[in-house]
């Protein structure tokens, strides 16, 4: 029997799920409104008025992820976002904080403020109430936090100590000698492909931290993102306060970095390893998020690898082989080229054969895109999905900080759904086509046999 849901016109569907979450968020129907503007300082805002939930979150990005870690500190952007919970110094007459009274300060006021650094982002966060004195207090801390780290010693060395561990440890998984790998191979010397070992966190000092955070975290490359019960101009008051903590920075200019490469010839790498499964990573670099066949790659693989029990991959892999549990494929997108990556884990003894068949799907792939069935199937999915992929401020935030980041048009969720619908099999295969060379991708096999 068919499904009640599935028997409803498509965009009907789409429709009611979506004016369910805007009327949840108290968002007109017809729109989820992104204001944008330009901060004084020169930071970028974007904000959604979601005025249901008493709750603020918002995100700073800058441009200081991994990908602007020196080669000889590779893990540097990640450090320096660790560390910077390790406590405040003592500032304009308030006393320092160690690690623990900040950490509950935090937790006194029921909010949460942290960082972390991705392949392009050095990213704050800050979530709070939006009770007048409690989101007061908990800006002036994010404030503090940001003005004044303490970047204390004694915690560096603790959480070096933790990963070194950590790496020694990771050391003894296949999948870890499968992953370096095959970045090495995808990037080669492109800092995308950098990765932290024993070297490079034992040579990162705190002065290094110090050095990188007032570089790359200034107020002028800012990306702020807010979502929650707040309008405009409350939320540039708190914009104000906070770019005020990096602005002493300055904006001293980032070198350009150069493109990811294409290869030039196929990799083949089958590296020995005592394991009861083997580890296979077959793909290339991809392409940036702004890249104008992000869409048409997207939804196509839904159908190669990216739909689960529905891929072709699955299909023929695991359910007509018996090859694996499960495989997937995925592009790793950024400001500039990611990877495309294809993973799967199988018996050893049946590696090659895995590797000949999924080599054989991307190449038919490549060649003739997907079918109308199988193009119509992964519209369905994705768009009749849309709205769980918007239904909590955290989310909402997610997207609206990828729209800022890649400088996406602000009405990109609202037409997001018409978008994919547009996508036909030709734009499909031709995307495909033009990215992919089957024949000039990197293949890892860790723990396959003779």
């Amino acid at each position: 029997m068919i499904p009640f849901a599935s028997r409803l016109p498509r965009l009907t569907w789409r429709a009611g799920l979506t004016s369910l979450l805007l009327a949840t968020l108290g968002v007109a129907n017809a729109a989820i409104p992104i204001e944008q503007w330009t901060h004084t300082s020169g930071a970028r805002v974007h904000l959604i008025n979601s005025p249901s939930i008493p709750m603020l979150d918002v995100q700073i990005d800058f441009d200081g992820g991994r990908r602007r870690d020196p080669t000889a500190l590779a893990g540097l952007a990640g450090a320096t976002a660790g560390l910077l919970s390790g406590g405040v110094a003592a500032q304009a007459g308030q006393p320092a904080l160690d690690e623990n009274a900040l950490s509950e300060a935090w937790a006194d006021l029921g909010a949460q403020f942290g960082a972390q650094a991705t392949l392009d982002r050095f990213s704050v966060s800050l979530r709070s109430l939006t009770d007048p004195e409690l989101l007061d207090r908990a800006v002036a801390l994010a404030a503090r936090q940001l003005a004044a780290p303490a970047w204390p010693q004694r915690v560096w060395q603790r959480d070096r100590e933790r990963a070194l561990a950590a790496l020694k440890e990771a050391e003894n998984r296949p999948g870890t000698l499968a992953g370096r790998t095959f970045s090495q191979a995808v990037y080669r010397s492109h800092p995308y492909g950098l990765q932290a070992d024993a070297a490079s966190y034992n040579a990162i000092t705190v002065a290094d931290m110090r050095a990188f955070y007032q570089r790359h975290v200034t107020s002028c490359r800012a990306q702020v993102s807010m979502v929650g019960a707040i309008d405009r101009a409350a939320a540039n008051r708190i914009v104000d306060r906070l770019m005020a903590a990096v602005q002493p920075h300055g904006c001293t200019a980032l070198p350009e970095l150069a493109p990811v490469q294409p290869l030039q010839a196929a990799v083949d790498q089958r590296l020995p390893f005592a394991a009861a499964q083997a580890q296979v990573l077959v793909g290339q670099p991809g392409v940036a998020r702004t890249d104008p066949d992000f869409l048409p790659l997207f939804v196509g693989n839904y159908v190669l690898g990216g739909g689960g029990f529905v891929s072709r991959l699955m299909t023929e892999v695991r359910e007509k082989r018996g090859l694996t549990y499960g495989v997937s494929s995925y592009f790793v997108t950024g400001r500039q080229a990611g990877s495309f990556q294809i993973s799967l884990t199988t018996r050893p003894d049946q590696a090659a054969q895995a590797v000949d068949v999924v080599r054989e799907v991307v190449r038919q792939f490549v060649a003739q895109g997907p079918t109308d069935a199988e193009l119509q199937a992964a519209k369905d999915f994705l768009i009749n999905g849309e709205a769980l992929r918007l239904d909590s401020n955290r989310k909402l935030l997610d997207n609206v900080a990828n729209i800022a980041w890649n400088d996406l048009p602000l009405n990109y969720l609202d037409t997001w759904a018409q978008q994919v619908e547009k996508i036909t099999v030709e734009d499909i295969r031709r995307a495909y086509a033009r990215v992919l060379q089957p024949d000039r991708m990197v293949t890892v096999v860790v723990g396959a046999r003779p």
